[in-house]
């Protein structure tokens, strides 16, 4: 079955951030001494626990967008809103101060605002109607 863009294009940022997610966990592990010796501003036990949590989130939102269930924009919305306050939370109290800032709050908004429109394209909740109810369409 072809899914509208909107749909596949959110899939495909769900499925980066849960590798990105997936990567941090996978380095916080790994690298646990080496973090511990240069004193991450983070622990990596906390940064590994944080990125599982995120990685079950996406796939859960994953899931509920493969299978056009139609509480998965919601929920997609807003964890996305949740994970932009982690990052920029994390950023502020643990990260040394960054030149780049304005390059990170443009990315930000941009996908905020992606996210916001996939979640209210019509074709996103025509492609949820024809799971929901196949026979009224």
């Amino acid at each position: 079955m072809k899914r509208p863009f909107p749909v596949t294009l959110t899939l495909w940022l769900v499925l980066i951030t849960m590798a990105w997610n997936f990567l941090r966990v996978w380095t916080s592990i790994a690298w646990n001494n080496v973090l511990i010796e240069f004193s991450a501003s983070l622990p990596p036990a906390i940064s590994a626990v944080i990125g599982g949590i995120w990685i079950v989130t996406g796939l859960v939102i994953y899931w509920g967008i493969w299978q056009g269930k139609a509480w998965a924009g919601k929920v997609l919305f807003g964890a996305a809103a949740g994970y932009t306050v982690w990052y920029w939370s994390e950023r502020f109290f643990f990260q040394n101060p960054r030149p780049i800032a304005i390059f990170a709050v443009i990315v930000n908004l941009g996908l905020l605002i992606l996210i916001f429109l996939a979640t209210k394209s019509l074709s996103r909740e025509a492609h949820e109607r024809k799971f929901e109810n196949p026979k009224v369409e």
